[in-house]
């Protein structure tokens, strides 16, 4: 009987194993992240309520400005979230990489100044763009990068009012270093993303002299401030990763536009140690740049390679003649 048992239990086992349909294996990918900015909300968004549901796990690190690309370009890691002039930078310098999808299709930026230094000039927040660059002469900032989006911004917020780079003071640091800095009087203002510059104004420490977001300085929009980026045999011999992650982007460009709360929810987390008012202020900022869908324009790498240029970090003759086999709409509009 027990001999019985036994194969009856074993034979039930057996039909119940063959009967469960299998499970795919899921893909994984490593995506590294420039800046701790809410730039990069859909991102968040994704590894929080969308990665897991299509089938791929991603994890995300911290490699600071244009690095986080140079490890794409390395091997290091598959995924970069850059910005498109350093797409454009890379490309014309030999190093083609395929943007995806891109998080963001305005300039993120801001330039803000101490409130006492703006006070002491007489600052007119509503002066011509030509008008309000002039308060950058003699001023040190912090960027999140040497070539960096920050970095470029700035620059060609002061070439906007015909100021001198060489009579402006840039220093690298992440965000909450170029925060402290600034409180210290050791900076005097800074051009990142969002929820700094939102940070320094409900404070009452900083003034915004530029906002990227709303079309300063004009000729730079529509941007690819924050594309996703990997290596174009990546896309080829591993399609489903690419895939999945494009779909994902789509997918976190909705959940930003139809489930604010939540999206807010979410980024809550990260960014626990900023106020509510200000990571409203920010959001509300992000869902103006967001994309839906998060496709890929050339006028957007155009832009990208005019700030560039208008920066100083290329020449004219690296300008490139095309941007089409830079990018790709395949696998945000229809995720195959």
């Amino acid at each position: 009987m027990k001999r019985l048992l036994c194969a009856g239990f074993g034979g039930t086992v057996l039909v119940a194993a063959v009967a469960l349909p299998a499970r795919a294996e899921a893909d994984h990918a490593t995506v590294a992240l420039p800046s701790p900015i809410i730039d990069f909300a859909a991102e968040y968004i994704a590894e929080d309520a969308i990665y897991a549901a299509q089938g791929i796990e991603v994890k995300s690190i911290a490699i600071a400005g244009v690095g986080a690309m140079n490890a794409v370009i390395s091997g290091s890691v598959e995924f970069s979230f850059s910005s498109g002039g350093s797409l454009t930078r890379a490309a014309s310098r030999g190093q083609k990489l395929l943007a995806i999808a891109t998080l963001n299709n305005k300039p993120g930026e801001f330039a803000v100044i101490r409130k006492d230094i703006a006070l002491a000039a007489h600052f007119d927040p509503k002066a011509p763009i030509a008008e309000r660059a002039q308060i950058l002469k003699g001023h040190s900032f912090g960027i999140g990068g040497i070539g960096s989006i920050g970095d470029a911004y700035l620059k060609v917020f002061a070439k906007a009012g015909g100021v001198d780079f060489k009579d402006i003071v840039f220093s690298a640091l992440q965000p909450p270093d170029i925060i402290a800095a600034m409180k210290r009087g050791v900076l005097d203002g800074f051009s990142l993303g969002s929820p700094w510059a939102q940070q320094v104004v409900h404070d009452g420490s900083a003034v915004i002299i530029a906002n990227g977001i709303d079309g300063d300085p004009p000729g730079y929009s529509p941007a690819a401030a924050a594309l996703l980026v990997t290596r174009p045999q990546l896309c080829v011999e591993h399609r489903s990763i690419c895939i999945k992650m494009g779909r994902s982007m789509a997918l976190a460009a909705d959940f930003i536009h139809d489930r604010p709360q939540d999206a807010l929810a979410i980024l809550k987390k990260r960014f626990g140690a900023i106020d509510d008012a200000v990571l409203a202020d920010a959001f509300s900022e992000i869902v103006k740049m967001t994309a839906r869908p998060p496709v890929v324009e050339a006028i957007q790498l155009q832009n990208g390679d005019k700030m560039n240029l208008d920066a100083g970090f290329i020449k004219p003759e690296e300008v490139l003649p095309s941007y089409d086999d830079l990018f790709t709409t395949a696998f945000v509009r229809s995720g195959q």
